[in-house]
């Protein structure tokens, strides 16, 4: 059984058209299915736009969906009452894409990583301090420095304090929404490695939304592509990147840089209104799916 199974999730808002146009149907995510096997860790790609983080934000119900079924561990989300939503959330976190604004100003560093323990009712205020200094170990920061407030830390630093926050309760599932893409490229690569090596070391499993497609490439063991709200092609890495299907697939592919300026094959450039936007997935290879006809 997977550890989360996301079937036919749906997601529109109603936007109105001007001051005096009536409400337009936006369908951000439009039937989204996907399962992510514990351990795993599942890339989900796509342009701004493409309804990547609305989904992400469904499945931990800051955002409430339109429709659709989230099963995480056997028991579905959506049907879940606000106090078991509440302990599910124990279970499930989000590493969001700007750490400067994730983090309350006016609140010491240490406090916010502290504030789920608090929430949660977890320890004594000992215990919770304990627990803070081992969280400020386990993503290389110096437990002294919790006293601090986020302005007195650099980009990556903060989102190493938004990542410690989020291992506070002991998740098994953590949504990462474009963690790094905030980030200096310098840095980049420090947070990624720390998230594979936290991954390793506290058998965490990862839905990691991004439009880097060499980030995906690098660190995600399966990947779904998703354009216009719908999934269009979802396989294993390799198989993705080695043999795309999928029209709008390609297109992200070909804008990958290459090393050699010289060697860049040409950007494919797709116009969505060319490809069915129905077409259901079907299997073209072991474990990978297309929307094509």
């Amino acid at each position: 059984m997977a550890l989360l199974d996301v079937r036919h999730l749906v997601k529109h808002f109603r936007r109105r058209e001007g001051v005096f146009g009536g409400p337009r149907v936006v369908r951000a995510v439009d039937d989204v299915s996907f399962g992510i096997e514990e351990g795993e860790t599942f890339g989900l790609v796509g342009e701004s736009g493409s309804g990547k983080t609305t989904t992400g934000r469904c499945i931990l119900r800051l955002t409430e969906p339109s429709s659709g079924e989230v099963w995480f561990r056997g028991e579905n989300v959506l049907a879940f009452s606000r106090p078991r939503l509440r302990q599910a959330r124990r279970e499930m976190q989000i590493v969001f894409q700007d750490p400067y604004s994730s983090l309350n100003p006016r609140m010491r560093v240490g406090a916010s990583v502290e504030e789920p323990l608090v929430i949660h009712r977890v320890g004594s205020k000992a215990e919770r301090e304990a627990r803070v200094e081992e969280l400020f170990r386990l993503v290389g920061l110096d437990p002294s420095h919790r006293r601090r407030y986020p302005h007195e830390f650099s980009g990556g630093q903060r989102q190493r304090i938004g990542l410690a926050r989020a291992l506070a309760l002991n998740p098994s599932l953590i949504v990462a929404d474009e963690p790094v893409s905030a980030l200096d490229v310098s840095i980049q690569a420090q947070v990624i490695n720390l998230l594979m090596d936290l991954r390793s070391e506290l058998g965490l499993t990862y839905l990691l939304i991004a439009h880097d497609l060499r980030l995906v490439r690098h660190v995600c063991d399966r990947v779904a592509v998703m354009c216009l709200g719908k999934i269009v092609e979802r396989a294993p890495t390799a198989a993705l990147f080695e043999s795309p299907h999928h029209p709008y697939t390609k297109a992200l592919l070909s804008a990958m840089p290459v090393p050699d300026p010289d060697g860049q094959p040409p950007r494919l450039v797709v116009d969505p209104s060319s490809f069915d936007r129905d077409a259901p997935l079907r299997e073209v290879g072991p474990g990978h799916f297309a929307a094509i006809r």
